[in-house]
Order: C-alpha cells, then sequence, then structure tokens
C-alpha cells in the first residue's frame, strides 16, 4: 500500500516536527542545488540517547564505531529524546563528495518523514534503500542493494510505504567532523604562521628603531674630558704637594734634641709634627733647668722632670 505522499514525492505536511541536523559541518556555504541525491553503497542506521550539547559528538562516535573508523559521514535528528542518525565511511562518498542521501529526508523532523508506521523508500540507477522502524524493538532499519532485489522484499512487508522524490525532498548534508578539525588546525597553524611573522616583523622594527636612536643620540664627551683632566691635574698637585717634606730639616732637629737630652741624662719621648709646627716632650733629671732647653717644666715622670718644647 502506498500512501498518498508517495503520489506528490513526500512532500506533504509532516505530521512530527523533530530537530533537524540540516548543514553539514564544513559545507555551510554550499547551496542545496549543489548536493545531488547519491545512495552509498555502505549505509548504516541507528540512534542514541539524547544529551543536549553532546548531540555531533555522540553520534560521531556511534558511528566510527560502527563503521570502524574516525573519517565517517553522518547526519542527524532529534526526536522523542533520541539522535536518529544515518552515517557512511567517508571513503564510500570518495566520487560524490557534493552529495546527500535521500533516506536523510526521512529521519524524524525532516521533510519526507510521516510516521515510524511506514517504510520510505528510494530507488535510483538500479540501486535501491529503505528506511523502516521495527515495530517490536523501535529500532531503526536500513535495507540496502539492488531495485530488483530491495524492492520485492520490503513491498512484501506488511506496512504504509513512502517513495522517496530526490527533486522535491530538502537535501540534508552530510556532516563531517574530521574534516572540521583539519580545517581548524590549518587555520591554528595559519595564524599562528601569521603572528610569528608579524612577531618578526615588530622585533626588527624596534632593532632598526633602537639602532637609528643610538646613532642620534651619540653622548658629547668632550667636555666630560675637559673636566677630568682637570680633576686629574689638581690630584697629580695635590699629591705632589703632599710629598713636598723637609724630611732632613726634621730629622736634624731629632739627632740634636736627641744628642742634647742625653747629653744631661734625659730622654726624648715625642717628636711630632701637626700643621707644620713641631712640638716635643723629653724627661730629664730634676738638676736641670728646662730653659736650658728651652722647654718648660709639665710635669713630672718616674722621679724625672717631664719638659715640653716648640718651635
Amino acid at each position: 500500500m502506498t500512501t498518498p505522499a508517495a503520489e506528490t514525492g513526500g512532500a506533504a505536511v509532516r505530521p512530527s516536527g523533530g530537530i533537524s541536523s540540516a548543514t553539514g559541518i564544513g559545507r555551510m556555504d554550499t547551496p542545496y542545488a549543489v548536493y545531488k541525491p547519491y545512495l552509498p553503497t555502505e549505509l548504516i542506521g541507528g540512534s542514541i540517547p539524547y544529551i543536549a550539547g553532546k548531540e555531533d559528538e555522540g553520534v560521531w562516535n556511534a558511528a566510527a564505531q560502527a563503521c570502524g573508523t574516525e573519517r565517517v559521514h553522518y547526519c542527524y535528528t532529534v526526536d522523542d529524546g533520541r539522535c536518529w542518525y544515518l552515517a557512511t565511511p567517508s571513503s564510500a562518498l570518495a566520487s560524490n563528495p557534493d552529495s546527500w542521501c535521500p533516506l536523510a529526508s526521512a529521519l524524524p523532523g525532516n521533510s519526507e518523514y510521516w510516521d515510524k508506521q511506514t517504510v520510505y523508500i528510494y530507488e535510483s540507477e538500479g540501486a535501491a534503500g529503505a528506511l523502516r522502524w521495527d515495530q517490536d524493538t523501535g529500532r531503526m532499519q536500513i535495507y540496502l542493494g539492488g531495485a530488483r532485489t530491495i524492492l520485492p522484499r520490503i513491498q512484501s512487508m506488511e506496512a504504509n510505504f513512502v517513495t522517496i522524490n530526490a527533486e522535491n525532498a530538502k537535501p540534508v548534508p552530510w556532516k563531517n567532523r574530521a574534516l572540521n578539525q583539519e580545517r581548524l588546525a590549518r587555520m591554528l597553524v595559519k595564524g599562528m604562521f601569521y603572528v610569528g611573522t608579524l612577531s618578526i616583523i615588530f622585533s626588527l622594527l624596534v632593532w632598526v628603531g633602537a639602532y637609528a636612536l643610538a646613532n642620534n643620540l651619540t653622548p658629547k664627551l668632550d667636555q666630560a674630558r675637559a673636566v677630568a683632566s682637570a680633576a686629574t691635574n689638581s690630584l697629580m698637585v695635590d699629591a705632589a704637594n703632599a710629598l713636598q717634606v723637609n724630611t732632613d730639616k726634621y730629622l736634624a732637629r731629632i739627632i740634636a734634641l736627641l744628642n742634647m737630652n742625653s747629653s744631661f741624662g734625659g730622654v726624648l719621648t715625642r717628636y711630632e709634627v701637626k700643621d707644620g709646627k713641631v712640638e716635643w716632650t723629653a724627661l730629664i733629671p730634676s738638676a736641670v733647668q728646662p730653659g736650658q732647653l728651652h722647654a718648660k717644666a709639665i710635669g713630672m715622670k718616674d722621679g724625672m722632670v717631664e719638659i715640653e718644647g716648640t718651635y
């Protein structure tokens, strides 16, 4: 039995409204007219529990496990708390990269979907495929094969049938997570290259600017050299003056004082030059008058008279 939708290509109003995944990752700017209907030779279908925000990851993971490869094309819709999906290995679309699977339009919420009691059929170029839900388990089933063998088998089932008209159905592009990740990786590498290039250019500009500034701001050392030379000359003069001491005169005076004191039995105890003035002290016997030595008594020490003289 065929429903009226079969005669109009299944374009009638849908009785249920699920959330449709109608745009493929990495192909969002491709118009619907570019997509061509194509039934892959390797196609799987199924459902997983719906987790908000995790739909793509969950469907991709399930499809990758079922297909045995991470490079898969998939599409899905959300209905009744589950994600209903179709998937195929990316290698199955090698000759049809800009294609879509008409059976995807029969997923809940898409343009050709009526209900889960209906069998949806698509036939093209001698190949046929069908999508149905098992009434006992509620699981989605996919049938693929030659039209001569598949169609009689499907039509023998006790169910309503809808033949999908790909020209009237709304295309459902495939999604490809691997392609999107590679595109993002290329964008990241390109961005890092541009940032690195800009950083090198900025560093070169800073270096050139610093070099030019250093050349323009060469310090004027002439005045500094003149000040340093004057200070050096002054130090040399002070050093020469410090070395000009009348050493011979002081030595002769010390010898004379030693001889004079020893002649009286005295002892010279101190001879000191302060600011060009000479002071000396000596110990002489009490029988000797300090005036004889042109000195004055300042006290007694060890039984002898301590005298002090200056000149």
